[in-house]
């Protein structure tokens, strides 16, 4: 059986992969303030897999200084359309203007996890899956809108792919896990050799 993990995201969604996966785990969010990091890392053009790498080591760290000895994990998810990182929406407007961005264009989503273990890195992967959008119209983005709760769309960003989301999409490439926010098979890999 694996060791307890820390999972320092307060994302139902990790949770309940976590949970899926019978990787026992407790939850202790980080409350990191990512806005200032993300601003700092874009001045320096650092590329979305950078910052979201950065963001979920940050979240670790930050959490596994107040836990002694205990594997901490950070998860950090952005979207890249052809170079631009979209963070989520803050509001419904937001995410209209998101959803006509990607609309009718292929773009990345990026997972990134780390685990930390007394303030520091032991541990880290990213992956990347493509999503390419069918074509709507303001109309039909508005009606999608509409049928998704707060909760989902600052949870998970503008699409919720094991839900309502799915409709968005002509074509996606990669691990649903991933572009749920977390790569739960390379966490167990680790998991089971680091025991």
């Amino acid at each position: 059986m694996l060791n307890k993990i820390i999972l320092a995201s307060k994302s139902k969604v990790r949770k309940e992969i976590l949970d899926k996966n019978k990787i026992p785990n407790v939850v202790k969010p980080s409350y990191v303030d990512e806005e200032p990091v993300k601003k700092s890392l874009i001045k320096e053009k650092a590329k979305p897999e950078i910052i979201s790498k950065n963001l979920a080591e940050l979240k670790a760290n930050k959490v596994s200084l107040v836990q002694e000895n205990q594997m901490v994990l950070g998860a950090d998810s952005v979207i890249d359309l052809e170079g631009e990182l979209i963070s989520k929406p803050e509001n419904r407007e937001e995410a209209l203007i998101i959803l006509k961005k990607l609309n009718g264009k292929k773009h990345h989503l990026i997972s990134s996890v780390c685990i930390s273990r007394n303030g520091s890195m032991i541990w880290n992967y990213t992956d990347k899956a493509s999503l390419t959008m069918k074509n709507f119209s303001e109309e039909d983005l508005k009606i999608y809108l509409s049928k998704i709760s707060d909760e989902s769309l600052y949870s998970y960003n503008v699409y919720q792919i094991e839900g309502e989301g799915r409709n968005l999409f002509l074509n996606i490439e990669g691990d649903e896990n991933t572009i749920m926010g977390l790569p739960v098979k390379k966490i167990r890999e680790y998991l089971e050799i680091a025991q």
